[in-house]
């Protein structure tokens, strides 16, 4: 667990903070090619995994390309200007992006709410965010929702893109069928500069080219569309959204990617980090987009061994956010592909950009304690119902929790009572 201290997480050795951020060229030396060469990866990453991923659930959605790249521009564009400015300014690489599990999470909804249902959403988890980044109070509500329960109740509602994508392989094995095997090369290889879902956007992509089968319609060469989305506030949608979108950005990326910054002897503004996150937030759903969070997979490659010395890793935040604004200036072009693309080849990529994350969610649910009340809320929110509106995912956490508190409550009451703040033990602020 996390030992917050006043607006920084306490930890024996820290990064200095300059006076001076911003003064002259100082921050030049600093620079290694190691960061370069991080940052580089940390962008392959986020554009082969989270780009295939966003065509795939606007198609979902239903949105226009015009709904699209308001969406893909303001979620990248944000982003990118909260991780230059907080690296540069505390020294230290903080890679702010969107919760790609809130994204797929997203999807699996659908039809069950009208877009300006989500967006209404997603602005009160933003404003939720801020209020908990401001009073810092965002682990006290972590620690009443157990991780394993959390995660069985988000592989449950993800699974679905992976048995669709198994039904585009069986239907179009030509271009389905060579991605995913591409998929699996680069699983084969693991390295983390060959991104396995990056070949299978290029092995399925090149198919589709072959065969042809692709929409001849152009992309669109334009600038982004900022349109700013109509806002519905349901109280169905708030309970549904809203309360599984604070614990995926919260829980999934806050916690994770600062603890590993933590880990690496940072010493965090967790305070202002969460704050940042959830402003980002507002300004996201305010254009139709959803919420951001500290960035898991980007945290790990910009601010680990392979980024170079410790005091110039920040460099590698600022490489992968300058190029993310690239991408959010081709939001356009991007958000067209919806048209051009044959839809068993975006399935497909879509499916296989979340593999990772649903086998971290089953290693996270069934690895340790907590498993049943885990496998229930697997079970539930895999199961498509609405009761009062509300939809299964939310059922699911209760139903964990319920199932946790009559059959395994021992290693629940364990989970909360080492959770408690007076169970944490004290470490003196450095």
């Amino acid at each position: 667990m996390l030992c917050v201290r006043g607006n920084r997480l306490a930890h024996g050795h820290s990064t200095r903070r300059f006076d001076r951020p911003w003064a002259g060229f100082a921050i030049l030396k600093d620079f290694s090619s190691a960061a370069l060469w991080a940052g580089l990866t940390a962008f392959v990453w986020y554009a082969f995994g989270a780009v295939p991923l966003h065509i795939g659930v606007s198609g979902q959605l239903g949105l226009s390309v015009e709904q699209t790249s308001s969406w893909i521009f303001i979620v990248w564009f944000s982003g990118a200007v909260s991780s230059i400015a907080l690296s540069v300014y505390f020294r230290q690489p903080i890679p702010i992006t969107w919760t790609i599990p809130g994204l797929i999470y997203l999807g699996t909804l659908a039809g069950r709410f009208s877009f300006e249902e989500l967006v209404g959403a997603n602005l009160i988890a933003g404003m939720a965010l801020v209020v908990f980044g401001l009073l810092g109070v965002g682990g006290k509500l972590m620690r009443w929702l157990p991780v394993p329960i959390v995660m069985g109740m988000f592989g449950g509602s993800i699974l679905g893109y992976v048995t669709r994508m198994i039904a585009a392989t069986v239907d179009d094995l030509a271009v389905a069928g060579t991605a995913v095997a591409c998929y699996l090369v680069g699983r084969f290889i693991a390295s983390p500069r060959v991104p396995p879902v990056g070949l299978a956007v290029v092995g399925g992509g090149i198919m589709v080219a072959i065969l042809g089968t692709g929409s001849p319609q152009p992309l669109d060469w334009a600038w982004p569309a900022l349109k700013v989305p109509g806002v519905q506030f349901s109280a169905a949608a708030i309970v549904a959204v809203s309360l599984p979108m604070v614990v995926l950005a919260m829980g999934l990326g806050n916690v994770q990617g600062l603890g590993f910054l933590l880990a690496q002897g940072y010493k965090v503004p967790v305070n202002m980090v969460s704050t940042v996150v959830g402003i980002n937030s507002v300004v996201n759903a305010l254009l139709g987009g959803h919420a951001a969070t500290v960035a898991r997979t980007g945290v790990a490659i910009l601010g680990g061994p392979d980024a170079g010395p410790v005091a110039g890793r920040y460099w590698a935040a600022m490489i992968a956010a300058l190029l993310t604004v690239v991408m959010a200036f081709a939001a356009t072009p991007v958000a067209s592909l919806l048209k051009v693309l044959p839809e068993t080849y975006v399935f497909a990529i879509a499916g296989l950009a979340i593999v990772s994350s649903l086998q971290d969610a089953l290693e996270k649910a069934f690895a340790g304690k907590l498993r049943f009340g885990a496998l229930v809320a697997f079970a539930v929110s895999m199961t498509p119902f609405a009761i009062f509106g509300i939809t299964s995912a939310f059922w699911a956490m209760v139903a964990g929790l319920m199932a946790s508190l009559l059959v395994e409550r021992s290693d629940l009451f364990a989970f909360w009572i080492a959770d408690s703040p007076s169970k944490q033990t004290p470490r003196p602020d450095p």
